[in-house]
Protein backbone atom coordinates (compact mmCIF):
# COMPACT_ATOMS: atom_id res chain seq x y z
CA UNK A 1 0.00 0.00 0.00
CA UNK A 2 1.29 3.44 -0.90
CA UNK A 3 2.18 5.75 1.94
CA UNK A 4 -0.30 8.58 2.48
CA UNK A 5 1.00 11.95 1.25
CA UNK A 6 1.08 14.58 3.98
CA UNK A 7 1.14 18.25 3.02
CA UNK A 8 1.79 20.88 5.67
CA UNK A 9 0.35 24.31 4.82
CA UNK A 10 1.58 27.29 6.80
CA UNK A 11 -0.80 30.15 6.04
CA UNK A 12 -2.61 32.65 8.26
CA UNK A 13 -5.59 33.02 5.92
CA UNK A 14 -8.32 30.48 6.74
CA UNK A 15 -9.99 30.91 3.32
CA UNK A 16 -6.69 30.10 1.62
CA UNK A 17 -6.30 27.05 3.87
CA UNK A 18 -9.73 25.81 2.86
CA UNK A 19 -9.17 26.41 -0.88
CA UNK A 20 -5.80 24.65 -0.66
CA UNK A 21 -7.38 21.63 1.09
CA UNK A 22 -10.13 21.45 -1.52
CA UNK A 23 -7.57 21.51 -4.34
CA UNK A 24 -5.55 18.69 -2.72
CA UNK A 25 -8.74 16.72 -2.19
CA UNK A 26 -9.56 17.10 -5.89
CA UNK A 27 -6.18 15.54 -6.73
CA UNK A 28 -6.48 12.64 -4.29
CA UNK A 29 -8.82 12.23 -1.34
CA UNK A 30 -6.08 10.37 0.53
CA UNK A 31 -3.76 13.38 0.71
CA UNK A 32 -3.67 14.76 4.24
CA UNK A 33 -3.48 18.52 4.60
CA UNK A 34 -2.29 19.71 7.98
CA UNK A 35 -2.29 23.44 8.61
CA UNK A 36 -0.56 25.92 10.87
CA UNK A 37 -1.82 29.49 11.22
CA UNK A 38 1.61 31.09 11.26
CA UNK A 39 5.32 30.41 11.24
CA UNK A 40 5.64 30.31 15.02
CA UNK A 41 2.96 27.61 15.36
CA UNK A 42 4.45 25.67 12.44
CA UNK A 43 7.96 25.68 13.87
CA UNK A 44 6.69 24.63 17.30
CA UNK A 45 4.99 21.63 15.69
CA UNK A 46 7.95 20.75 13.46
CA UNK A 47 10.49 20.99 16.29
CA UNK A 48 8.48 19.31 19.04
CA UNK A 49 6.93 16.45 17.11
CA UNK A 50 9.86 14.63 15.51
CA UNK A 51 7.45 12.00 14.23
CA UNK A 52 5.75 14.66 12.10
CA UNK A 53 7.58 14.66 8.80
CA UNK A 54 5.36 15.95 6.01
CA UNK A 55 6.17 15.11 2.39
CA UNK A 56 5.72 18.74 1.34
CA UNK A 57 5.67 22.04 3.21
CA UNK A 58 3.76 24.93 1.63
CA UNK A 59 4.58 28.30 3.09
CA UNK A 60 2.88 31.68 2.76
CA UNK A 61 5.23 34.68 2.70
CA UNK A 62 3.03 37.39 4.19
CA UNK A 63 2.07 36.38 7.71
CA UNK A 64 1.99 38.17 11.05
CA UNK A 65 4.25 37.16 13.98
CA UNK A 66 6.79 35.53 11.62
CA UNK A 67 6.90 35.99 7.86
CA UNK A 68 7.55 33.22 5.36
CA UNK A 69 11.19 34.12 4.80
CA UNK A 70 11.99 33.91 8.51
CA UNK A 71 10.06 30.65 8.79
CA UNK A 72 11.85 29.18 5.76
CA UNK A 73 15.26 30.01 7.29
CA UNK A 74 14.23 28.28 10.53
CA UNK A 75 12.80 25.20 8.76
CA UNK A 76 16.12 24.81 6.94
CA UNK A 77 17.87 24.56 10.34
CA UNK A 78 15.85 21.45 11.36
CA UNK A 79 17.97 18.42 10.35
CA UNK A 80 15.18 15.85 9.92
CA UNK A 81 13.45 18.17 7.41
CA UNK A 82 16.48 18.63 5.12
CA UNK A 83 14.98 16.55 2.33
CA UNK A 84 11.44 17.93 2.57
CA UNK A 85 10.62 20.35 -0.26
CA UNK A 86 9.40 23.73 0.96
CA UNK A 87 7.18 25.40 -1.63
CA UNK A 88 6.35 29.07 -1.26
CA UNK A 89 2.61 29.72 -1.68
CA UNK A 90 2.05 33.47 -1.92
CA UNK A 91 0.00 36.23 -3.50
CA UNK A 92 3.28 37.92 -4.47
CA UNK A 93 4.48 37.41 -8.02
CA UNK A 94 7.45 39.74 -7.48
CA UNK A 95 10.59 38.32 -9.08
CA UNK A 96 12.67 39.44 -6.08
CA UNK A 97 10.48 37.35 -3.73
CA UNK A 98 10.81 34.32 -5.99
CA UNK A 99 14.59 34.72 -6.34
CA UNK A 100 15.15 35.44 -2.65
CA UNK A 101 13.15 32.46 -1.41
CA UNK A 102 14.79 30.10 -3.91
CA UNK A 103 18.20 31.27 -2.64
CA UNK A 104 17.00 30.53 0.91
CA UNK A 105 16.23 26.96 -0.11
CA UNK A 106 12.65 26.91 -1.38
CA UNK A 107 12.05 24.05 -3.81
CA UNK A 108 9.35 25.85 -5.80
CA UNK A 109 7.15 28.93 -5.81
CA UNK A 110 3.41 29.02 -6.42
CA UNK A 111 1.61 32.32 -6.89
CA UNK A 112 -1.86 31.95 -5.38
CA UNK A 113 -4.05 31.52 -8.47
CA UNK A 114 -7.45 33.10 -9.11
CA UNK A 115 -9.28 29.76 -9.28
CA UNK A 116 -9.29 26.42 -7.51
CA UNK A 117 -8.94 24.55 -10.81
CA UNK A 118 -5.68 26.35 -11.63
CA UNK A 119 -4.43 25.67 -8.11
CA UNK A 120 -5.33 21.99 -8.46
CA UNK A 121 -3.35 21.74 -11.72
CA UNK A 122 -0.34 23.52 -10.21
CA UNK A 123 -0.36 21.36 -7.07
CA UNK A 124 -0.54 18.23 -9.21
CA UNK A 125 2.63 19.34 -11.01
CA UNK A 126 4.42 19.90 -7.69
CA UNK A 127 3.29 16.60 -6.14
CA UNK A 128 4.34 14.61 -9.23
CA UNK A 129 7.92 15.96 -9.08
CA UNK A 130 8.66 13.84 -6.03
Amino acid sequence: MQEKIICFLIDDDHDDQEIFSLALNAIDEDIDCITANDGVDALNKLRKDRGFTPHFIFLDLNMVRMNGRECLKEIKKIPHLNNIPVIIYSTSSEQKDITETMLLGAADYIVKPPSISILTERLEQVLRKE
